[in-house]
């Protein structure tokens, strides 16, 4: 009953922040949040669980209230200091739950929207409380962090690189006079030399990238070794060169399109980073794991054949959102919308 309450509550919460007018324009809030030293003493469990309000059975304790209270922002909370104002904020409360026992008391409570989105929050609930302290950042040790940069050392270390377009023909004067075309106006813009490569290139595969060769390093195998170094030797991005024999019975025009440094990054300065990325890399693996545990433990039947009896509907039309269903992070546990007077 709770749960559908709480589920319930976060369509509820919306419709007491349109109509429940606390939130006033004049109001203003302390000169400052409450800090450190504002932090209440610490209370007895006795206090914590006495009634504060009884709505219909359902009883609002003291921990239920200044829990609500003390889960927004300082500058939130700072405007319930008076008792007046913390009178204000247990009328919403009150509203809030004679709202919900009315909705649970017409059946809504078992709609299929209730349902469903008091599952997606159970689901971040359950995510968040199984991962949340199974894995963290500081349990990954040095040596986990060193062996991945070393493992993927060409991520933080990289040559020099340029890219470059190219169109290829097999015939040194055809090259020649091609060469003196991409060198004139018709080449200086990409656009332009695209077309000079749509119209002269006989490299099928480049020509369908509109002659890109990509990024490619000094070193690269790839490309003929002079086309590399005439590649390498354009100071200006932009500049058209050529032609070059390739050595191999063709002939390169090249237009360099850019031009990466050389990257290197020592592991101390990535460290954190890869720290970062190792913890994400298992918690994902955690999650997967753990999900596939519930589905092998499950009894799962699927009936291929009604697959084909479902209609997706691709008109432009609008239709209600549902919530979508999201196993992969617990970063949304925050369910139940506050009262009106919390915003």
């Amino acid at each position: 009953m709770i749960q559908a309450r709480n589920a319930l509550g976060i369509a509820l919460a919306f419709a007491l922040v349109a109509g429940a007018g606390c939130n006033k324009k004049d109001d203003k809030p302390a000169d400052q949040a409450p800090g450190a030293e504002g932090k209440a003493a610490a209370q007895n469990p006795e206090d914590l669980a006495a009634p504060l309000a009884t709505v219909d059975g359902y009883v609002i304790t003291v921990g239920e209230f200044q829990e609500r209270i003390n889960r927004q922002s300082p500058y939130i909370r700072a405007r319930y200091t008076s008792v007046e104002q913390r009178r204000e904020y247990l009328d919403n409360l009150i509203q809030f739950e004679v709202l919900a026992q009315e909705a649970q008391e017409r059946g809504l409570d078992k709609d299929a929207d209730v349902v469903r989105t008091m599952k997606q929050v159970m689901i971040q609930k359950l995510m968040k409380q199984q991962f949340e302290n199974a894995i963290k950042p500081e349990d990954i040790t040095d040596d986990e962090m060193k062996k991945f940069y070393d493992d993927h050392a060409d991520e933080y270390n990289k040559p020099e690189q340029v890219r470059a377009s190219a169109i290829v023909v097999k015939d040194a004067k055809k090259a020649a006079k091609v060469a003196s075309e991409a060198t004139s106006d018709a080449g200086k813009t990409n656009k332009g030399f695209r077309e000079l490569v749509a119209k002269y290139s006989t490299d099928e595969a480049t020509k369908q990238r509109g002659g890109d060769l990509r990024y490619f390093a000094a070193d690269s195998q790839e490309l003929p070794k002079p086309v590399v170094d005439a590649a390498f030797g354009i100071v200006k991005t932009g500049d058209v060169v050529g032609p070059i024999d390739g050595g191999n019975g063709t002939f390169y025009v090249l237009k360099q399109t850019g031009r990466r440094k050389a990257l290197s990054k020592p592991f101390e300065s990535v460290k954190r980073q890869i720290q970062n990325r190792i913890y994400r890399d298992k918690r994902t693996t955690a999650q997967k794991d753990f999900i596939e545990g519930l589905r092998k433990g499950a009894t799962i039947e699927i009936k291929e054949d009604a697959l084909n009896k479902v209609q997706i509907d691709t008109s432009n039309s609008s239709a209600t959102q549902l919530p979508v269903p999201s196993h992969g992070g617990h970063g949304g546990h925050g369910a139940e919308a506050p009262p009106a007077g919390g915003q």
